[in-house]
Order: C-alpha cells, then sequence, then structure tokens
C-alpha cells in the first residue's frame, strides 16, 4: 500500500515542486478530481486555474497554474505547466499572480514595440531597395 505520492511541478524554466505528498486536488477539462495515493494511474489536461496539494505533514499548498498536464503513474505525480506561482494561502497567491502578471504585460508591451520597430525597419529597407509595397 503506498502512503504517499511524490509530486514534481516543473514550469519551462524551473522545478517549481519536488516533495512527497498524501493528496492532489486540481480540475481538468473534465472538472475537479482529486488524487490520493492509491488512486489509478491517471492523465489530466490542466485548464488555468489552482492545483492544491497536502503535504505528508498535513499542511495545504496552492499553486496557481497555468494550462498543463497531470500524468499520474503509481506513487509518481508529475505536473508539467507553462507558467506556475506558488502561495501559502489565497490571498498571497492572488498579490503574487498580480504581479506576474503586471509584469509578463509589461513584457509583452515592450517586445510588441521591438516587433512594430523591426517591422518598419525592414519597410524602410525594402522601400532604399526600390521595392513597391
Amino acid at each position: 500500500m503506498i502512503a504517499q505520492m511524490d509530486l514534481k511541478v516543473l514550469c519551462l524554466t524551473e522545478l517549481l515542486v519536488d516533495q512527497p505528498v498524501r493528496k492532489i486536488m486540481a480540475e481538468g477539462d473534465g472538472g475537479g478530481f482529486c488524487l490520493l495515493p492509491n488512486h489509478v494511474d491517471y492523465v489530466a489536461v490542466l485548464p488555468a486555474g489552482l492545483l492544491i496539494f497536502e503535504s505528508i505533514t498535513g499542511e495545504e499548498h496552492c499553486l496557481a497554474i497555468d494550462e498543463g498536464i497531470l500524468v499520474k503513474q503509481g506513487a509518481a505525480v508529475w505536473v508539467s505547466v507553462r507558467n506556475a506561482v506558488r502561495g501559502d494561502n489565497l490571498d498571497d497567491l492572488q498579490q503574487a499572480v498580480q504581479a506576474q502578471f503586471t509584469q509578463l504585460d509589461e513584457q509583452e508591451e515592450r517586445a510588441r514595440s521591438m516587433l512594430a520597430r523591426l517591422e518598419s525597419s525592414i519597410v524602410r529597407d525594402f522601400i532604399d531597395l526600390g521595392g513597391a509595397l
């Protein structure tokens, strides 16, 4: 009988969680679900939302996740997501998510601005070469 699961949550750039857990709760495309140690092997597509897990000491932890996938095989559970933010309670998590979204919005705005400059530079160079639009 398996008394715990080994949870690994992987983001694009880091391993966010790597610890033994007693319970994992999340929402998949088919609705909410809960995984316990003796649950059958399972695969779920995860939309953006919350992933909540209980450590072996009984503490509950929350992750705000972007879309991803969850795979449970035996005692191992892997969750691979684009982005995730960890928080000890929902208030802290909400503040962390808002801060991250603000940062991502600023990065996207800078990227759009650089792309627009690159496009106009290419058009100018094309016109200088005698091309017609």
